[in-house]
């Protein structure tokens, strides 16, 4: 039996290397990945697009988990999520549900708070036209 919880902290390590391939397998690839507020993501293939085409030019990650609890095949995190932009760190308060199957992430829900993300976003991106 696969440690569902040892999954997502192996997968939040990938994103804290960003190693884009070890991050996407790790996801099914029929995945359904929601980063609530924003619209959904259906299949590897959208989340890659997702992901690439988010504009944020991030060169560093840092994946903070405060806590986290597994239920079977369902991992809760609650986590800072860090991004360095334009040298420029942002940190965004997130709370995750991760529901593996099979060896790997079937369903990703994160949820933030948008505004939050927007003013961080702006600060950076304002410090890069300074």
């Amino acid at each position: 039996m696969t440690d569902s919880k040892q999954l997502v902290l192996d997968f939040i390590d990938a994103w804290n290397r960003l190693d884009y391939d070890a991050i996407y397998a790790a996801m099914a690839d029929d995945i359904f990945y929601h980063n609530i507020p924003m619209e959904p993501c259906e299949g590897i293939g959208a989340v890659r697009a997702f992901f690439d085409g988010s504009g944020m030019g991030s060169d560093g990650a840092e994946w903070i988990v405060h806590h986290i609890a597994a239920d079977g095949d369902t991992v809760l995190t609650e986590r800072t999520d860090k991004f360095r932009i334009n040298g420029e760190w942002i940190a965004i308060r997130v709370m995750g549900t991760f529901e593996m199957e099979n060896g790997k992430i079937a369903k990703w829900r994160d949820y933030f708070d948008l505004a939050e993300f927007q003013n961080e976003m702006a600060r950076v991106m304002g410090a890069a036209s300074a």
